[in-house]
């Protein structure tokens, strides 16, 4: 048992592209800096919007294009990040990047047209994978029939990239990412009864086996420490349940011990808080509960000290940050965590798709990014996850 023998991957949704020249510039102008520092293997995880996917089917030159930039600057692509579907960086992102979810036909044919571009770019030998949202945000109004419908979809997904394999030789995967407070937000609360339903769902239309072998899990190591997962234990139970784990984000996660009394901790926490995306919290209390808010704000942060949430043993923010730091001034992160999810992830019988996916640089307080360039920071990211990588083997 190992980890992917793939080269690790860094997600592009850490820079701008809504047109394939904008894709080719951030390839050109960050990636290959980074491929260049690292002196490493290193593959580029695409964030491949609805415009820029709908731009590359229809001119097969831009695709040749797009392909010929990454084999220039010495890099592969087996996997694709198509959680957000439309602008990931304008000014406001927040509980739209669920949407469109996964009841809707343009998820789905949006997912479809990314797993056609990802056989093109897939190297020869290799299985690819595709992340996208947790079939949607539960602060998103839905259906009553919703989760059907998305079941439904999934399973027509599975059937088709079956069908993809068999014509094109490229087995590609998808990978479903819980998130907090999504339509799949804790894994054995959420995702793995979801699954058995899909799979039950599957299975009287006779694709058990296409859903199964086509569509898993993306385990965000951020995500579930979020929620104070114990992150060993998901990953138990998402095996047990036969479940796939078709990539693994490698990522770190804020926490605030204490916070009733750490006042450091808070006036710290302060400069996380920002309009672009959302960064739900979670507090553990006392007696072992968790109680959580949509979003981190200055009222939550300065509450009089009588509120309940601030009464907490610690709180724990969706914001990613950087993967070699297990603390930030007076702030944690959860590093121990993401050790603790790769040791996991190595006693699998098979090996997941690795990706660093610190996304939040733009809008990281400057104290962690004055110092030095964007492709610097990345570089020291992919270091770091691979010094990581090396002392767990």
């Amino acid at each position: 048992m190992s980890f992917s023998s793939l080269p690790l991957s860094y997600c592009t949704n850490v820079h701008p592209g809504s047109t394939v020249d904008e894709i080719i510039n951030g390839l050109t102008e960050h990636t290959s800096e980074v491929r260049r520092q690292l002196d490493a293997p290193m593959a580029a995880g695409l964030w491949l919007c609805r415009s820029v996917v709908s731009e590359l089917l229809d001119d097969k030159a831009a695709l040749e294009r797009l392909a010929q930039s990454l084999w220039q600057h010495d890099l592969r692509c087996y996997t694709l990040n198509a959680f957000p579907y439309g602008d990931f960086h304008s000014e406001r992102v927040k509980e739209q990047v669920y949407l469109p979810d996964w009841a809707s036909s343009d998820r789905l044919n949006y997912t479809k047209h990314c797993a056609r571009v990802l056989a093109e770019l897939l190297p020869e030998g290799s299985e690819g994978s595709i992340s996208t949202v947790p079939l949607g945000g539960r602060m998103n109004p839905t259906t009553p029939d919703f989760q059907a419908i998305c079941f439904h979809n999934l399973i027509l997904l599975a059937k088709w990239l079956k069908e993809l394999h068999q014509s094109t030789g490229r087995l590609i995967r998808l990978a479903i990412e819980p998130e907090p407070l999504c339509e799949m937000s804790s894994i054995p609360e959420d995702a793995v009864p979801l699954f058995r339903s899909l799979f039950e769902m599957a299975e009287a239309l006779g694709q058990l086996p296409s859903v199964q072998e086509h569509i898993g899990l993306c385990f965000d190591v951020c995500h579930q420490a979020v929620v104070f997962e114990d992150v060993t234990t998901s990953i138990n139970q998402i095996v047990s349940s036969d479940i796939r784990i078709n990539k693994v984000h490698i990522t770190n996660a804020v926490e605030l011990l204490n916070p009733s009394e750490n006042k450091a901790g808070r006036e710290a926490l302060m400069s996380y808080v920002e309009p672009r995306y959302l960064h739900q919290t979670f507090a553990k209390m006392n007696d072992g509960s968790i109680v959580s808010r949509l979003d981190l704000t200055a009222d939550d942060i300065f509450r009089n000290p009588s509120d309940s949430f601030l009464q907490a043993d610690a709180w724990r923010v969706h914001f990613h940050v950087p993967v070699f730091a297990d603390d930030l001034g007076p702030l944690r992160t959860t590093r121990p965590d993401l050790k603790a999810a790769l040791q996991a992830i190595l006693k699998l019988e098979y090996a997941p798709h690795l990706e660093v996916e610190t996304y939040t640089w733009p809008v990281m307080p400057d104290e962690h990014t004055a110092v030095s360039s964007l492709s610097s920071q990345i570089t020291r990211e992919l270091a770091s996850a691979y010094n990581l990588l090396r002392e767990l083997c």
